[in-house]
Formats: structure tokens, sequence, C-alpha cells
């Protein structure tokens, strides 16, 4: 195993999804310049994602509605000239 290829600089971080404000502390050696007060009081530095657990299709059990029609059109048109 390589020595020393860990980061060491852990600290406590919050991340954010933005899809639904839900937010949860951990421990990250990402780099943030912004800063967000989270519900214990103190000020941590935040991480924005798009998506998470709370929010994510497989977790939540929700589907997203996704145009197929318009998809599957444009693939037999393309298609079509050829045949």
């Amino acid at each position: 195993m390589k020595q020393d290829i860990h980061p060491k600089e852990y600290r406590q971080v919050v991340f954010k999804d933005m899809s639904n404000d839900y937010m949860f502390l951990t421990r990250s050696c990402a780099h943030s310049k912004e800063t967000i007060v989270y519900e214990d009081g103190n000020e941590y530095p935040v991480i924005k994602v798009e998506i998470s657990h709370k929010s994510h299709p497989f977790y939540t059990g929700k589907s997203v509605f996704v145009d197929t029609a318009g998809r599957i059109e444009k693939f037999k048109n393309r298609y079509a000239k050829k045949a």
C-alpha cells in the first residue's frame, strides 16, 4: 500500500441538496469558498450538490417524466432514411 497518498485535512462540511434544500453534515476534504450556518448554530463550509439520497428517484421511488416521445420520433426519422 502506498504511504501518504490520502489527504489529511478532513473537516466538517455541510452538503446541501439544491433541489429540495436538504442539508447534512459530514467530514470531507472538498474545498469550498462558501459557508452556511447549520442547524446546530455553527458555521461550516458548504458544498452544493444537485442530487442526494433525498431527491434521487431510486431512493425516493418517484420517477421523473422524460419526453421519450420526442426522442423516439427523432430516432425513427433518422434511421427511416437508411432503410
